[in-house]
């Protein structure tokens, strides 16, 4: 990560929609991230092997148990580590505006607007220790 705040950090963005990645992709840049769009699980293991990225954000509309595990499996096949945080974002399974940690750095949210998300990423973001 290139600065206290998040700014410059890595993001492996995973959605099979190219239109819902793009939208997120352009929203984020704004803030300074540097993004890596994958359009699903083999794609997203890939990249983020060859990029480490500081945070995956799953966007999804499917099933919840789905997503979740799908996220998991990123993570532990591109052998990043449990310090890499996981979001799954806006999954229809939980109260809009919350955000919920279930498992080690693994969070549900379901923001009210993309500022809440946004706010969100920086805080894990910030959270991180400084890489080797």
């Amino acid at each position: 990560m290139s600065d206290e705040d998040g700014h410059g950090a890595i993001i492996l963005v995973v959605e099979d929609v190219e239109e819902t990645r793009d939208g997120i992709e352009v929203l984020l840049k704004v803030d300074g991230y540097r993004l890596i769009p994958a359009r699903h699980e083999e794609d997203a293991v890939e990249r983020a092997r060859r990029e480490r990225p500081d945070l995956i954000l799953v966007s999804s509309g499917g099933r919840g148990t789905d997503v979740i595990a799908t996220a998991g499996r990123i993570r532990k096949r591109a052998e990043l580590g449990e310090e890499t945080p996981v979001v799954i974002f806006c999954l229809q399974t939980i109260p809009q505006g919350a955000e919920v940690e279930i498992g080690k750095n693994v969070h549900i949210t379901r923001p009210d607007n993309f500022d809440q998300l946004r706010g969100f990423l920086r805080r894990l973001l910030h959270d991180l220790p400084p890489r080797p």
